[in-house]
């Protein structure tokens, strides 16, 4: 249990001001049933939303275990200083004006700092935050309107906005909420703190996430375990796009490895699926509060149309859901259930055939549902009720519950269009463990979300280092940095004319490369000539290019791809690697996958895999594949040279790797660090 737990489960809750805002707190608590003790305070009024108010902190019968204070920033400080004095459980400050402010404040980060100190180990929200409200208690510690109602058992969630805390809680999608927390500008108790708390309340079926930023990367990794001890998932809404790791621009890396990329890996890392949009996140933490996790992307859909039918499969076309063929039992019960009139696939087109008929439709529904299959989901919109009559569809709500109840398996319900899923019928279905989703698209997004694979427990992140000034080190420099821990690079000779350029090509023999040294961005800027066959066209190539310090290499032969290698530190997340289509296809293709260090086999391998150029690296139409070792010992070279020489360093770029059938080489080499 964490210091946050008696905060959030209140039995005595201190309302510090005489705001508006202060007696809708009251009020509300009194209108959602709170059942403990409410002590209004202020220094000169005499009644409070019909309770009677005490003058000041130190008057209060005991510590209160949670206070919301609705006063200015100053007097938020000094009534935190006295709330800790007592014992308090903690305190959900309201105020503007701090950390948040600082741009047009100077004085908001000393007072922020101030906030702290006074609150010292008593748990406190925000500042700038509208607090929580728990639909569990009754314990609202909000100044607003809210949009939801006391439950047994529900969601978590949890925000950086009061904004889009207040919209959730609208939702009529049927969601139990136990729980909606505004962080604010997270000055003590973070994102992270926050949600492990509300995790172990056993009330709490799932936990959502609104995050702008990470902050503390281990209170994050110790959410996750605690999150995959528990047996309860997360999901989060990662929105922002940092420009912080992007800010070193000199490599290709850093423009394929932003902050976003490292939010999505920390996210991947930690195995919590990112949502993009709020409606597929509140469906998402639908599917996960009735049924828990998806063992598998496989899913069937079932519906009365062909167009649905199609509409299913392609939605799930681009998503990362699978629809199984039939075996041969779903085609014989189906075949049963419904004639011969049928055509049977995945997805379904049933007909109407059976229509109205509940006991012939929960026999189709159940003949669908196979152990091999995470979800099966019947579509039927149900018509709106102020200008149609929804009755014709009640046989359809009937069978998908005693589908349900007969077979067992993941059933829902999805309506195609949001709106056309009423909160009554939502209500109903959820109670009888079926998955009422609120949008076709919404609830394949959700199944392939929902079946996001667990990963295993993870080694602790390279965390950021402190950010320097960096160098560029010279290639050759970087490249038998790189090769001490088992970089693979082409024999070369460095030279500083042209003549001495043609002189070593003819000792390394041809064909040869020349690079021009000390430019980052070789290519672009005509400092690199491949496959040079004779002595004068290297002479030429030096004499052309924009330096007098060259490269004359051995030309590597027999490439099936080319790859980039890159790390880069990213400030928010960490030390993120990118591997790339390489060469001039890298911006041209689009083609990469992030993951954090240190990387488990699975997390490079599985990068590997996800590339587009894996088809390439796999021997394509008969051409031979790429030696997928020598690939992984030079991207654990990279890996190594970070993990022992992160201090200093800003980033790494092999671009290109030359894949062989028999060796992976680094043809040229970018390092950035303070030495």
């Amino acid at each position: 249990m964490t210091a946050l737990n008696r905060l959030f489960r209140p039995k005595t809750i201190a309302v510090i001001g005489g705001g508006a805002w202060c007696r809708l707190v009251i009020e509300q608590c009194r209108k959602m049933g709170f059942e403990g003790q409410i002590w209004p305070v202020h220094p000169k009024a005499e009644e409070m939303a019909g309770l009677p108010v005490f003058s000041g902190i130190e008057d209060l019968p005991e510590a209160p275990d949670a206070s919301f204070i609705g006063v200015n920033r100053f007097i938020t400080i000094e009534a935190v200083r006295l709330l800790s004095e007592r014992g308090a459980g903690g305190a959900v400050c309201f105020a503007s004006g701090f950390l948040e402010a600082q741009a047009e404040d100077a004085e908001g980060a000393d007072l922020q700092q101030q906030l702290l100190e006074a609150a010292g180990d008593m748990p406190i929200l925000g500042p700038n935050c509208y607090g929580f409200i728990s639909y569990l208690d009754g314990a609202l510690l909000w100044p607003d309107q809210h949009g939801g109602k006391r439950t047994e058992r529900g969601v978590a969630l949890v925000t950086q906005s009061s904004n889009i805390a207040i919209n959730l809680t609208m939702q009529s999608r049927g969601l139990p909420v136990a729980y909606v927390v505004t962080a604010g500008n997270q000055a003590q108790s973070g994102i992270a703190e926050i949600g492990q708390a509300l995790l172990e309340d056993d009330r709490v079926t799932a936990l959502g996430l609104h995050i702008e930023g990470f902050g503390d990367l281990r209170a994050f990794e110790g959410l996750a375990a605690r999150a995959r001890a528990l047996g309860k998932p997360i999901i989060a809404l990662k929105v922002g796009r940092s420009t912080e790791a992007q800010a070193a621009t000199v490599s290709h890396t850093a423009s394929l490895a932003g902050g976003d990329a490292g939010a999505g890996a920390l996210l991947s890392r930690l195995g919590i699926p990112r949502l993009d949009d709020l409606p597929t996140f509140l469906e998402t933490l639908k599917l996960l509060h009735v049924v828990g996790r998806l063992p598998s992307n496989h899913i069937a859909t079932i519906s009365c149309s062909g167009g649905e039918a199609s509409l299913a499969a392609d939605t799930g076309h681009v998503r990362n859901v699978v629809f199984p063929a039939l075996n041969d039992r779903q085609k014989t019960d189906l075949r049963a259930a419904l004639g011969p009139m049928v055509a049977l696939a995945n997805p379904l087109d049933y007909h109407t055939y059976i229509w109205r008929d509940t006991d012939a439709m929960t026999r189709a529904f159940s003949a669908m549902v196979d152990p091999n299959l995470s979800m099966t989901l019947l579509i039927a919109d149900i018509p709106r009720s102020d200008r149609c009559d929804p009755e014709d569809w009640e046989c359809a709500i009937q069978a998908i519950i005693r589908t349900r109840a007969e077979t067992g398996g993941n059933v829902g319900l999805v309506a195609s269009l949001p709106e056309l899923m009423p909160e009554t019928v939502a209500d109903r279905l959820i109670a009888a463990g079926v998955v009422p989703f609120n949008g076709l698209t919404e609830s394949i997004a959700a199944c392939a979300a929902a079946s996001q694979p667990l990963p295993a427990d993870p080694e602790p992140l390279l965390l950021p280092t402190a950010s320097v000034a960096p160098d560029l080190v010279p290639e050759v420099e970087a490249k038998k940095r790189l090769s001490w821990y088992g970089m693979r690079a082409p024999g070369f000779r460095r030279v500083f004319s042209p003549g001495a350029a043609r002189a070593a090509a003819a000792d390394i023999g041809f064909p040869v490369v020349l690079k021009g040294e000390g430019i980052a961005h070789k290519t672009e800027a005509g400092a690199v000539a491949l496959n040079l066959l004779t002595g004068q066209a290297v002479r030429d190539a030096a004499e052309a290019m924009p330096t007098d310090r060259y490269l004359v290499e051995e030309m590597v032969t027999d490439v099936v791809a080319e790859m980039l290698i890159g790390v880069v530190k990213d400030p928010a997340h960490g030390f993120v690697l990118t591997l790339a289509a390489g060469g001039i296809l890298t911006e041209l293709m689009e083609d990469s996958v992030s993951v954090l260090l240190p990387a488990s086999d699975a997390d490079i391998q599985g990068a590997l895999d996800g590339l587009r150029i894996a088809k390439l690296l796999g021997g394509y139409r008969g051409n031979p594949a790429a030696d997928r070792e020598a690939i992984l010992t030079a991207i654990r070279a990279v890996e190594a040279y970070v993990l022992a020489n992160a201090e200093g360093l800003e980033e790494i770029e092999i671009n290109p790797l030359l894949c062989t059938p028999t060796d992976a080489i680094a043809a040229d080499a970018l390092m950035r660090r303070k030495d």
